[in-house]
This record gives structure tokens, C-alpha cells and sequence, in this order.
């Protein structure tokens, strides 16, 4: 999955949340991602891109502080 801002993300279907770490190392859960929504994000050529054209400020969300999982 390479991409200039994005490291890595995954995605949680139980809870329709989608967890992104960006570069940076900053971590975010977006909340309520449609599955149809996240299957595409994991297929987009330019995940930055796709992030921010339907992920970015279309979505609560909140970052996540260390390394646990907060559910």
C-alpha cells in the first residue's frame, strides 16, 4: 500500500470504523464508513487522494492517543 501520507489503516466492518495512520505517526478513527466505502479505499490507486475526496471531513472521527485500540 504505498503512499506518501497514509502508513497504514484498517478497517473494523463490526463497527463500520476506520482506523487511518498517517506518516506522521498521528492516528485517527473514522466513524460510521460505509463497508462499500472502505472495500474502495483499499482498492484506490492513490489512497491520499481517495482519503481526501470521500474519507476527510465527511465523517466524525477522533485520534487515537498510544498504542492500544480504543473500540
Amino acid at each position: 500500500m504505498p503512499s506518501s501520507v497514509i502508513s497504514r489503516f484498517d478497517y473494523d466492518a463490526d463497527h463500520t470504523a476506520l482506523d487511518v495512520t498517517f506518516v506522521s505517526g498521528h492516528r485517527y478513527r473514522y466513524y460510521q464508513v460505509p463497508p462499500l466505502l472502505a472495500e474502495r479505499f483499499r482498492r484506490a490507486a492513490s489512497k491520499g487522494q481517495f482519503f481526501n475526496l470521500r474519507i476527510r471531513d465527511r465523517f466524525d472521527y477522533r485520534e487515537l492517543i498510544g498504542g492500544r485500540r480504543d473500540n
